[in-house]
Formats: C-alpha cells, structure tokens, sequence
C-alpha cells in the first residue's frame, strides 16, 4: 500500500475510533520544562506511554511502548543540547537509555525506564542551568575536548572548530568556565599523564595560555 493510501486509511480509523495525538504544544512545553530543569512543570505535563494520544507504532504493545520511549529521548536529547548539556554527553545518555529500552522484556520495565529518565535529565538540567547555559562556541569548544580528551589538540584547532581567534577563545572559555583550557581537560582527564603536568604548572604560576612555556619536549597542546 502507498504511504498516501495508508496516511488516508490511518486517519480515518483514528476519527472512527476517536483517537487523537498528543497536542504538539502540550508536548513541547514538557520538552522545555525538562530543558529548564523544572520538575513540578515536568510532573504536570507528563503523560505515561500508555494513555491517550500516543499512536500505533507497531502492532506488539511492548514494541510499540519502546518506540515510544526511544522517540521520547531522541527529542529530549536535541533539548538538553539546546539547554547547555555538551553533545557527547547528551548523545551517550542517550545511548545508555535506548540499550536499556532495547532490553526491556516489559511494559512495566520500559515505563519504569520512562520516569527514571526523565528525572534524570531534569536533575542533570538543573544543575546545568545554576552554573548558567554556556555559548554556541564555548559548547562545541568542550564538545571536541571531550571527543579528544586523549588526543592532541592544540588551541588553534580549537579556535578553528569554534569559529574564533585563538587569543579570544581563551577568554572566553576562562569567563564562562572559570578555567584556562589546559586545566578544565586536566580535571576532565582525572589528573593522568601530559593534562596532569599541565594542571600541575597553571597551579603554581599565574600563566596565560598564549604565554606559557612547557617543558619535557612539550607542545604548546591542551
């Protein structure tokens, strides 16, 4: 059958059986409560897998629960960037989720993983937004430190991924973060080899990035 043909059939069974989506604005303003950390927002607006609104994904109940579930995060997920949280790890909770739903051998277990998660986000949301949402920049800018948190990278690469000068960026990052970049990846890194030296240098000198000279066969990498 052509998609039209179906779309047509589909719609005609869901007026015959009075079944209608969820409101596309009632669904959005959970999104942006979770987005805002704003869990009685949240609480109100959210509505459990099993009631009314939801379409037929697929003919099993638990299948269909689990497309749900999985959709659900896709879009939190894109709002929790919007929000402030790094990609990669917005993208990896998002993974960690849809493998558990994968796994769900219950309605139950999936509508359990359903609350979970979405009190999850909204607790990692809070916290985000008392630390104050950072720029479009300075997001990417920990989004590739995090991606090469064991690989070289120089400032100027950073610059570049970040669409700024280099001396700039530096600024930046120190406003909004409170820490040079070399020791925000030393902190991310847990103290462990080169980020470690370098943390261990911005402790006990008072040096601006563009000035500083590493020893040990050192680039001028963060």
């Amino acid at each position: 059958m052509k998609i039209n043909d179906k779309l047509s059939q589909s719609m005609f069974e869901s007026r015959e059986n009075q079944e209608s989506h969820l409101a596309y604005d009632r669904e959005m303003k959970f999104f942006q409560a979770i987005k805002d950390g704003d869990a009685e927002e949240a609480k109100r607006l959210f509505k459990p897998l099993s009631g009314e609104g939801f379409g037929k994904l697929s003919r099993d109940p638990l299948t269909n629960h689990k497309y749900h579930l999985i959709i659900t995060v896709a879009f939190i997920t894109r709002y929790v960037i919007e929000g402030g949280m790094d990609m990669e790890t917005a993208y990896s909770i998002s993974d960690i989720y849809i493998n558990r739903i994968d796994r769900c051998s219950s309605i139950e277990e999936v509508n359990n993983i359903h609350r979970n998660l979405i009190e999850d986000y909204i607790e990692r949301m809070r916290i985000i937004s008392k630390k104050g949402m950072n720029s479009k920049p300075i997001t990417l800018c920990l989004d590739h430190i995090t991606k090469h948190l064991h690989s070289r990278i120089t400032l100027e690469e950073l610059a570049q991924v970040c669409g700024l000068s280099a001396p700039y960026l530096s600024k930046l990052f120190h406003s909004e973060i409170g820490d040079y970049i070399p020791v925000h990846r030393a902190k991310a890194d847990r103290g462990c080899g080169k980020s470690a030296e370098i943390f261990r240098i911005y402790q006990y000198r008072d040096i601006k990035l563009p000035r500083i000279q590493l020893g040990k066969s050192f680039h001028t990498d963060l």
